[in-house]
């Protein structure tokens, strides 16, 4: 091969596009969102927390010590994920139970590994 074909072909493979194809405005609002909302090592922990508790679910009331805030704070905190589409909250008179939405992540991760080449 020639110096200079060889250089070519060496540019090409060391520069290909990281992206498989660009996200889309609507796809790149979502994604932020959710992953805005994943950013935070608080949340995350309540994330686990609720999809390791029994049943897959949790109350408020099972949270606050784990986390060690106020149930205020872990409120706030569940809010912001159930609005991005990573929990469900189903209310049972003064209680509000939270669950793992089915494939939440998994959908987080489809996205990102369709527009990554690994």
């Amino acid at each position: 091969m020639t110096t200079a074909l060889h250089a070519t072909v060496e540019a090409q493979a060391c520069c290909a596009p990281l992206v498989a194809a660009p996200i889309s405005p609507p796809d790149a609002e979502a994604l932020a969102r959710t992953l805005k909302a994943l950013a935070d090592p608080t949340r995350l922990r309540l994330l686990s927390l609720v999809a390791a508790h029994e049943g897959g679910e949790a109350c408020v009331c099972d949270l606050t010590d784990p986390v060690g805030l106020s149930q205020p704070t872990v409120s706030h905190h569940l809010k912001v994920l159930v609005d991005a589409g990573l929990l469900t909250r189903d209310k049972r008179g003064v209680w509000a139970y939270y669950a793992l939405v089915p494939g939440a992540l998994d959908s987080v991760a489809a996205v990102l590994a369709t527009r990554l080449r690994g």
